[in-house]
C-alpha cells in the first residue's frame, strides 16, 4: 500500500452526505495507517474533480449519485480503477423494487410487497402491518411501519419526499439480521436488537441505540442458511467484492432477504467494520483488501 495514491470520495448530493462524511473520515485514517497516499476529495455535487496520478477511486458515498450506479459510470469512462460493484448491479441493488425482482426470479425469499400507485392497488393482497419505503433510497430515510390504512397514505406521502417511487412490504416480525460479504465469503452474521424493534436512521448511527451482537446466537444451521441466502443474494445481483446483505428471520424460522447494500457504511457504528473484526480483520486491513481486489481487476483487464 506505501506510495500508492488512494483517492477517498465521500459526501455527495444524496440525503446521506454526513453519514458518507463519516465514512470517509474512517476509510482515510484507516488507509493513511498503511502508508498509502491519501486523497480526501469531498464531493458536493455531481461533479468529480480528481488529482492528477490515482491509482484507485475508493468510493465511501452512499446513497444518489455515489451509490446507484451513476459515480460508478464516471470512474468506468474515465479508466479509474475504483472499490466496489459496476454500475449496472450499484443500480440494481439500489432500487428496491428491480432488486427483489431479481431475488424472486433467482428463487431468494423476500417479503411480499406491492408497488404503491394513487389508488394504492395491490395492497389489500398483503397483510398489516407494513413497511412503506423509499425504493431508491438507503439508511432507512423515509421507511415507515404502518398498522391500518388510515396511516398509509401518510407514510407514503413521506416516503415520496425521497423518491418517486415507492415500496410497500409485508412486515416480517422476527430477528433482524445482517451479512457482510468480503470477496466471495461471508462475514459472520450480527443480530440487530432496538428498543423499538425499528433499526432506523437514529439507531444505525448513534452510539448505544442499538444493541449489535456479532457472531449472532444462532444455531449453525441458521448461520449457514443466512450467509448462504446473503450470498446468494449479492450474486444474484451481479454484486462483486463487497455488501451488506439485511436478512429478517421471521418467528417461524424463516428467512427473507430485505436488500443488499452495495456501499455499506464504514463509520464508527457501522455494521460491516464490526463483522470485518469478528473475522479477524482492522479498519485498514479491511479497506486494504477492497483496494485489492479493485486493482486486481485492473491488472486482468490490462492483461486481457
Amino acid at each position: 500500500m506505501k506510495r500508492l495514491r488512494v483517492a477517498v470520495l465521500m459526501g455527495g448530493p444524496s440525503a446521506e452526505r454526513e453519514v458518507s462524511l463519516q465514512s470517509g473520515r474512517m476509510v482515510v485514517e484507516a488507509l493513511q495507517a498503511t502508508g498509502a497516499m491519501v486523497m480526501p476529495i469531498d464531493v458536493e455535487g455531481t461533479t468529480v474533480n480528481f488529482p492528477e496520478h490515482v491509482d484507485v477511486a475508493f468510493i465511501a458515498m452512499h446513497g444518489t449519485f455515489g451509490e446507484d450506479g451513476h459515480l460508478q459510470q464516471i470512474l468506468e469512462e474515465r479508466g479509474i480503477a475504483y472499490t466496489g460493484s459496476d454500475p449496472g448491479s450499484s443500480a440494481r441493488a439500489f432500487d428496491k423494487v428491480l432488486a427483489k425482482e431479481c431475488f424472486m426470479a433467482s428463487g431468494i425469499p423476500t417479503p411480499s410487497y406491492a408497488v404503491a400507485n394513487e389508488s394504492l392497488a395491490g395492497v389489500d393482497e398483503l397483510q398489516w402491518p407494513l413497511v412503506v419505503k423509499p425504493a431508491r433510497q438507503g439508511s432507512s430515510m423515509g421507511v415507515s411501519i404502518v398498522r391500518d390504512r388510515a396511516t398509509l397514505r401518510q407514510a407514503c406521502q413521506q416516503a415520496r419526499q425521497f423518491d418517486g417511487q415507492i415500496l410497500i412490504e409485508q412486515f416480517v416480525r422476527g430477528r433482524e439480521l445482517t451479512v457482510g460479504i468480503l470477496g466471495r465469503q461471508t462475514l459472520p452474521v450480527i443480530e440487530i436488537r432496538t428498543p423499538s424493534g425499528f433499526f432506523d436512521y437514529r439507531a444505525k448511527y448513534t452510539a448505544g441505540a442499538a444493541e449489535e451482537i456479532v457472531p449472532a446466537p444462532l444455531d449453525a444451521t441458521t448461520t449457514a442458511r443466512a450467509q448462504f441466502f446473503a450470498l446468494r443474494a449479492h450474486e444474484c445481483l451481479g454484486c462483486r467484492d463487497f455488501s451488506r446483505v439485511d436478512i429478517m428471520l421471521s418467528d417461524q424460522g424463516q428467512m427473507a432477504v430485505l436488500e443488499v447494500n452495495t456501499i455499506p457504511g464504514l463509520t464508527p457504528n457501522s455494521l460491516l467494520p464490526k463483522a470485518a473484526k469478528a473475522a479477524g480483520l482492522s479498519m485498514a486491513d479491511l479497506c486494504t483488501r477492497m483496494i485489492e481486489m479493485a486493482l486486481a481487476r485492473r491488472t486482468e483487464a490490462v492483461a486481457a
